[in-house]
């Protein structure tokens, strides 16, 4: 076996092991084999009735791909992948889908404040200095000016993908801030010391 084929079975080793301890994690917050929105938001420590839970929905609901209120193993993996591995293109996609409430294919200013609203309570409380006293109508009226490229007062997937990509303010707004990594790595360690 060449070196190259030997780093590629190792890597696909390596791949199959997080899968493994990955399931294992899974089944065990979820023991019937599906993650219902109580137990996701669990997950990143979100209580309900916040503006955080509300944006959480949201998410889940985007990961809920065949629509039956849970998230099954393989949606779990999917999305973990498209957040962890994804590309830009793909996450922004993804961001819009979530953003985009009664799934018409484009974003009115009501669906994006309500992400604004989340962010920008997200950014006070971590003292960002670039948006700490911007109010949503600020943030709001910027982002339609950067990115509704029409000028229609909507702003269609395509407007959404290229505004993102041309200016890193919008896009710190328009990306989803999900970042399960540290929900997998304290499961793993759980899960190792369970099931070893």
């Amino acid at each position: 076996m060449g070196q190259n084929q030997q780093v590629q079975s190792q890597e696909g080793e390596l791949e199959l092991m997080n899968i493994q301890d990955l399931y294992k994690s899974f089944i065990m917050e979820c023991p019937s084999g599906s993650l219902y929105l109580h137990e996701f938001k669990r997950m990143f420590g979100v209580q309900s009735g916040t503006a955080e839970a509300q944006y959480m929905e949201s998410i889940f609901k985007a990961f809920d791909m065949n629509h039956d209120n849970t998230m099954d193993f393989i949606e779990y993996v999917a999305a973990l992948h498209l957040v962890l591995r994804g590309k830009l293109e793909d996450k922004l996609r993804w961001s819009f889908k979530v953003f985009d409430n009664d799934d018409n294919g484009r974003l009115d200013r009501q669906e994006l404040q309500k992400i604004i609203i989340y962010k920008i309570k997200k950014s006070t409380m971590s003292d960002d200095p670039e948006i700490k006293e911007l109010t949503v109508d600020q943030v709001c009226n910027r982002i339609f000016e950067e990115v509704d490229v029409n000028s229609d007062g909507q702003i269609t997937l395509e407007e959404f993908i290229e505004g993102a990509q041309r200016s890193h303010w919008v896009q710190s707004f328009l990306r989803l801030d999900i970042n399960p990594s540290g929900w997998v790595q304290r499961r793993d360690r759980t899960c190792r010391s369970t099931w070893d």
